[in-house]
């Protein structure tokens, strides 16, 4: 092999974006073919009461596992099975309920095709992704789908590129028309992330978030400017909740609002606490999710939300800081 030499940077870029349009137009050319045969693979999985076996050999092997993995993760159970291991006794984890996708550009992957009759035998259903209609795996298959494309993009014709690029946009399409059909929705989604940023916005809840008993910032509407000063000073959010007798919220006093009672009133050690504070503040539910505090706190440009419950009586409060501190940001 040559010396690898530096790529000028037109050339470079040139290049580049030829492959993009190569792999564009590989995609685009898929709009067209897709008829009801995808339809027809479509409902195969939907009907399906096992789960679903993505298989392939080399690069398409890599395309089978991300499809299994987006199956699995937008509502449809699915798993890799490596073909050559298939032959050697992992054919045991597919059964008679299962369909199987099986990925071939050529459609003459000999791992495949030497499980192939075994599947069938089973009962299995099976749907092929190839780029050859006339190949044995797509005339062996119960659907053919086809991501045939014009050209790689490799300047060799070799290496595959658009032809991998195709059939994992295929795969996509199927995942996302099945997460459709099955009325999939994002918090189903956060259920099987709950470790990613989306499983901490749409499964944490405001009451996983807001501070309360000791934490919580809180005066009554009889308090004095100097208490409510204090308690915001004790508890560190920046605000204190005001409260009647009855628990209930009446008003907020922020640092924004002690900033603008000393432009009013002269006598800070005689102030009330109920001529200062912002009375009828946002509040939210411990039952919102999180981000939607997030939402709440950003159109509205406040920093600070008290958590009430539906007597409007006080049950915590929470600000920007554990929201960040609770990865929801």
């Amino acid at each position: 092999m040559k010396n690898p030499a530096k790529p000028a940077l037109p050339k470079a870029l040139t290049l580049a974006r030829h492959v993009l349009e190569i792999e564009a137009r590989g995609i685009t050319a898929l709009i067209e073919r897709l008829d009801h045969h995808f339809a027809r693979a479509v409902e195969l999985i939907l009907h399906c009461r096992g789960r679903v076996v993505v298989s392939g050999i080399g690069k398409s092997g890599h395309i089978a596992r991300k499809i299994a993995s987006t199956l699995a993760s937008t509502g449809t159970p699915a798993f890799f099975v490596h073909p050559a291991e298939a032959s050697h006794g992992d054919l045991g984890m597919i059964t008679r309920d299962d369909v199987m996708i099986a990925l071939s550009n050529s459609g003459e992957s000999a791992e495949l095709l030497t499980i192939v009759p075994l599947i069938k035998r089973q009962g299995a259903k099976l749907i092929s992704v190839t780029g050859n209609s006339k190949s044995t795996l797509a005339v062996e298959a119960d659907v053919h789908l086809d991501a045939a494309v014009a050209e790689e993009a490799c300047p060799l014709g070799l290496a595959p590129t658009a032809s991998t690029t195709a059939a994992l946009a295929l795969g996509d399409a199927l995942a996302v028309v099945l997460l459709d059909a099955r009325g999939f929705g994002a918090e189903d989604f956060a259920r099987s992330h709950p470790g990613g940023m989306l499983g901490r916005k749409l499964l944490t809840h405001v009451g996983d978030v807001m501070r309360t008993g000791a934490a919580l910032p809180v005066v009554p509407e009889s308090a004095s400017l100097s208490q409510a000063i204090l308690e915001i000073s004790k508890k560190g959010m920046g605000m204190t909740a005001v409260v009647n007798s009855r628990q209930q919220v009446v008003g907020i006093f922020t640092d924004g609002d002690l900033r603008r009672a000393l432009d009013k009133i002269t006598d800070l050690r005689a102030a009330m606490v109920a001529q200062v504070m912002t009375r009828s503040p946002r509040t939210i539910g411990a039952d919102h999710l999180a981000v939607e505090a997030v939402q709440m706190m950003e159109e509205h440009k406040i920093n600070q939300l008290l958590v009430v419950d539906a007597e409007q009586r006080l049950n915590g409060a929470l600000n920007m800081h554990d929201l960040f501190r609770a990865k929801v940001i």
